[in-house]
């Protein structure tokens, strides 16, 4: 069976570098706010092109201190996407902020600008435009329809957790919000061997807020002077391997593309892979909309493919949060997709005959009925 990802894969290629920065970082006896972690701050910092990161926890803490510092508290609205996992609305309800769910656009599953702007309130304070399965949101769509309605004080934050390196150069995904989150959970194009994360900014004052929260609120040790600070904070261990994988972060694009490329290729005219071209997008998933998901997915079982879904619910759906205060626009779009989508295996040491069966399998998916 062909996995859905081989993420051991990886570390076996840079084993030998990766131990070799773990093992300094275990020596130098520091193993918090270090010499690695100030290291990967900097490439990192170049590598997005933006001057502020602040190395977290993870992904779901970098989106919470996030939202707070842009100003996100009890009550406000922030408007979203419903599709992407439910990271953005456990966020929000950790800070007891509503979610208002947008629809998406295709082939990229991300944020439709125009629906944000029918679902801006008063309320609104922040908008998150999710880079979806590495494909890159239209920010500046966004921020172009919140200057139309004169509202230019709701800020946009990118969640890239899925999206390392996306964009242009100059015009990296994390670079064109007003503040940008990111995981580096393994499973990511640049993942740790454990938990971390990063809000990026180019404002210095969002910078010094996101450093308060994510230490207690502490302007010095043991005075705070920001509410509902706590621990959010990136080891020694993890910042040297993310350093190491970052210098390999364009190989490891280019390989994924190069998988999107092959399915593109080989998907009949009734299915269509969620994924955009060019620099636009980095391939985290290769997700492909289906005309029968059940009969797509058991064919490619036989074949010996493993595939999986991303994500099978709408937030807006979900047990534990139908009950809860939220808005919705129409979600159309999203509707139709979460009942079709369906994701393939998609990681850089796929192997030529790998691919090759993978793609027999695709190109003789059974048609639209």
């Amino acid at each position: 069976m062909i996995n859905i990802n081989e993420p051991a894969r990886e570390y076996e290629a840079l084993s030998s570098e990766i131990e070799a920065a773990v093992l300094e970082a275990l020596r130098s006896g520091r193993w918090l706010f270090g010499k690695a972690t100030e290291a990967f701050v900097q490439r990192f910092s170049e590598s997005v092109g933006v001057e502020h990161v602040i190395p977290v926890a993870n992904g779901t803490d970098a989106l919470e201190l996030g939202l707070r510092a842009v100003g996100v508290g009890l009550g406000d609205e922030v408007v979203t996407v419903s599709n992407a996992g439910g990271y953005t609305s456990i966020a929000c309800r950790i800070i007891g902020a509503v979610p208002v769910y947008a629809d998406i656009v295709l082939p990229g599953m991300t944020i439709d600008p125009e629906d944000v702007s029918a679902l801006l309130s008063p309320k609104v304070k922040a908008v998150v435009v999710t880079h979806l399965y590495g494909n890159l949101g239209d920010v500046d769509g966004v921020r172009r329809v919140l200057a139309a309605a004169g509202r230019e004080d709701v800020a946009i934050v990118e969640d890239c957790a899925q999206a390392h390196g996306v964009g242009d150069p100059g015009r990296r995904g994390g670079s064109l919000g007003d503040l940008s989150t990111f995981s580096f959970y393994p499973s990511k194009n640049l993942g740790a061997l454990g938990d971390a994360g990063a809000v990026v900014t180019g404002r210095e004052d969002l910078a010094r807020q996101v450093r308060l929260l994510a230490q207690y609120g502490w302007e010095s040790r043991y005075r705070s002077v920001v509410p509902y600070g706590r621990n959010s904070r990136m080891d020694e261990v993890q910042a040297a391997i993310l350093t190491i994988k970052l210098g390999h972060l364009d190989a490891i694009t280019a390989s994924r593309r190069a998988v999107l490329s092959r399915y593109r290729a080989a998907l009949p005219s009734s299915y269509r892979l969620c994924a955009l071209e060019g620099a636009a997008s980095v391939g985290h998933l290769a997700v492909i909309l289906c005309p029968d998901r059940a009969a797509a997915a058991d064919h490619l079982k036989r074949h010996g493919v493993q595939t999986d879904i991303h994500y099978p619910t709408l937030d807006c759906d979900q047990p534990a949060w139908r009950d809860l205060p939220m808005r919705t626009g129409d979600l159309a779009r999203s509707r139709d997709a979460v009942e079709r989508i369906l994701t393939l295996p998609c990681y850089p040491h796929l192997s030529e005959s790998e691919l090759t069966v993978v793609c027999d399998a695709l190109a003789s998916l059974p048609s639209a009925s």
